[in-house]
């Protein structure tokens, strides 16, 4: 079993956990000829690709090597300015590397209060009573499960699409929020959860489901 991440949403629809486990490594290196034909965006942090997408290469991406040659920033490993080797015609051919970015925290929190208005939204439109709301959302290239406790909380947990069990996982992690979250003295319900047991158990649980499936736990 491939998890690749797990999200905590309050009652409110603020994020309050999220944990990256198993996120893919999506990088494209192609080689490029004089003159470069995407546009790239230098910024003090990091060069990233602002038009002309292509072989993989897509907007948003940011440049992570020049010639096998790490990019720290604006310039190389090396200490040469990055900018001025893509822009001199002289060092064509160029061997670029090129990665999908990871989310930003911003960035997760307005997806999990984007997911707490869907949810609702299902629950209304559900022909019978008192709707369970979304449990299981698909994609192409992943499933998103959700299992709301009786008080509002959502967990959600990202899988591989032919994933089975994970409704008993959900519950695993709902049992291990209860026994290090909520009996923790220190916590105050509805904020970000800053645990060291809870991450550590949680932890050890995703990887002995991904070792010996959902009948291991």
């Amino acid at each position: 079993m491939v998890i690749y991440g797990v999200y905590i949403v309050n009652k409110s629809g603020g994020l309050i956990f999220n944990l990256d486990h198993n996120l893919p490594k999506i990088e494209t290196e192609k080689t490029f000829s004089y003159p470069l034909d995407i546009n790239l965006e230098y910024e003090p942090k990091r060069i990233s690709v602002s038009f002309g997408q292509r072989d993989g290469i897509n907007v948003g991406h940011h440049l992570i090597s020049v010639n096998g040659i790490m990019v720290n920033g604006g310039t190389l490993e090396d200490g040469r300015d990055v900018k001025e080797i893509i822009e001199s015609k002289d060092n064509y051919p160029l061997t670029l590397k090129f990665s999908r970015p990871k989310m930003t925290t911003n960035e997760k929190i307005f997806l999990a209060s984007m997911f707490y208005p869907l949810f609702a939204i299902a629950s209304q439109l559900s022909p019978e009573p008192k709707s369970s709301g979304i449990e299981i959302l698909e994609a192409d290239t992943f499933k998103l499960h959700c299992f709301q406790t009786l008080t509002g909380v959502k967990f959600m947990i990202f899988a591989e699409n032919l994933q089975a069990g994970v409704d008993v996982l959900l519950r695993r992690i709902y049992e291990l929020y209860a026994d290090y979250v909520l009996k923790n003295p220190f916590y105050s319900l509805e904020m970000p959860i800053r645990c060291e047991l809870f991450d550590t158990n949680l932890q050890a649980l995703l990887d002995q489901v991904e070792k010996g499936g959902v009948a291991s736990i």
